[in-house]
C-alpha cells in the first residue's frame, strides 16, 4: 500500500448531505468541505467531489470552483477514508481492496456505505479483492515500507472482529494490504466514535517516522493517550516527531476529538484541520516542517468535526500508477 505522500492521480472527497448528522452545522460543514476541495483542486490535483443527489450537486456547485469535478454518487456517509476502496500496488499495477464494514462497530448504518467502495473501484477500472475482516481505512496508516500503525482500541474491539486474534488480524493485514509489520498503539482520542482510529492519533510522515501530538496546557484531555502512543512507538523502534495538540476543545459541554493529525496529504498540498484553538497556528506550522516539499495550509474544520470526522476521514486518494 503506497504511503499517502506518494504521487496521486486524484482525490475523492465526500460532500455532507445528512442534516441529522450535522444538526445545526450542515451548511457550514458543506462550506468547509468545499474549501478543502477547492484548495486541493487549485493546487493542480484532480478532485472528485461525491454528491448524494441533484440537490446536493446544485448546492456544491455554488461553493466549489470549476476546477472541482462533481460526481453524483449514492453514497451514505461522507467518510470515504473508511468506506472507499484502499489502493495497493499489485504485481500487475494498481488493485483495490475492500473490507467488511459494519458502521463503525454497529453505530451508524447508512444506505450506500456498503456499496460505494466497490463502485469507485469498478469505475476506476481496478481489479477488486474483498476481505471478510471488518476494517475501516482510517484504522490503519502505513509508511510505504510494509510498516503499519493501528490502535488496540479499534482493531481489537469486540464490535469489529471478535473471533480474530491479534495474530490473525496481522496476517490479514499482510495478505490484503502488504503490511508485514504492525505497530500497535493503545487508545485513540477521547470521544472518537470510531473507537480510536489511528488517523486521529498518529500518522506516518516518512519511512519509520511517526508524528504524534503532545499535550498543550494542563487541561489537555488526551495527555496520557499521547504519551502512551509516543512511548509505544519509540519502544517499537519508530522515530517519533511531536506536534502541538489543539488542547481542550469543547462543544455543548462534551470533549471533541479534535486533532491536527487528521491532515490530508495530496500531491502538492497538505491540508490541516483547524478548530479555532489558540494552538492552530503552531499545529499547522509544525506539520508544514514535516513536508518541506509541499505547501501546507490550515483550514477550518470545526463544523466537519461536528459530524464525526475531519478532512482525512472525508477523503481517499488514488495513487498514481
Amino acid at each position: 500500500m503506497p504511503p499517502e505522500w506518494a504521487s496521486q492521480d486524484w482525490l475523492w472527497i465526500g460532500f455532507p448531505h445528512l442534516a441529522e448528522e450535522w444538526p445545526g452545522f450542515l451548511e457550514l460543514a458543506q462550506k468547509q468541505i468545499a474549501a478543502f476541495a477547492n484548495a486541493v483542486a487549485e493546487s493542480g490535483q484532480e478532485v472528485r467531489l461525491l454528491v448524494r443527489d441533484g440537490a446536493n450537486a446544485a448546492r456544491a456547485r455554488t461553493l466549489v470552483s470549476g476546477a472541482v469535478r462533481i460526481e453524483p454518487r449514492a453514497h451514505g456517509d461522507i467518510w470515504l477514508r473508511d468506506t472507499g476502496p484502499l489502493i495497493v500496488s499489485g504485481l500487475e499495477g494498481r488493485e483495490a481492496r475492500r473490507f467488511g464494514f459494519n458502521g463503525w462497530g454497529g453505530k451508524f448504518q447508512i444506505e450506500g456505505d456498503q456499496e460505494i467502495g466497490e463502485e469507485l473501484a469498478h469505475d476506476a477500472g481496478l481489479p477488486l479483492t474483498t476481505s471478510p475482516m471488518i476494517l475501516e481505512g482510517g484504522a490503519v496508516d502505513g509508511d510505504g515500507t510494509g510498516l503499519a500503525a493501528t490502535t488496540e482500541q479499534c482493531l481489537l474491539n469486540p464490535n469489529r472482529n471478535p473471533s480474530m486474534s491479534r495474530e490473525t488480524i496481522e496476517a490479514e493485514l499482510q495478505r490484503a494490504l502488504g503490511f508485514s509489520l504492525v505497530l500497535w498503539l493503545g487508545d485513540g482520542l477521547i470521544n472518537d466514535h470510531t473507537d480510536g482510529h489511528v488517523d486521529n492519533l498518529a500518522r506516518f510522515v516518512g519511512p519509520n517516522r511517526l508524528v504524534v501530538p503532545e499535550a498543550t496546557g494542563a487541561g489537555d484531555p488526551n495527555a496520557s493517550i499521547y504519551a502512551d502512543a509516543k512511548a509505544r512507538a519509540e519502544d517499537f523502534g519508530v522515530e517519533v516527531v511531536t506536534i502541538p495538540s489543539p488542547g481542550l476543545v469543547i462543544r455543548d459541554g462534551a470533549i471533541e476529538p479534535a486533532s491536527y493529525v487528521n491532515f490530508s496529504v495530496t500531491t502538492h498540498l497538505v491540508v490541516v484541520p483547524t478548530f479555532g484553538s489558540p494552538n492552530d497556528k503552531a499545529g499547522v506550522k509544525a506539520i508544514a516542517a514535516l513536508f518541506p516539499d509541499r505547501e501546507t495550509i490550515g483550514l477550518p474544520a470545526d463544523a466537519v468535526l461536528a459530524g464525526g470526522g475531519g478532512f482525512h476521514c472525508a477523503s481517499q486518494q488514488m495513487p498514481s500508477a
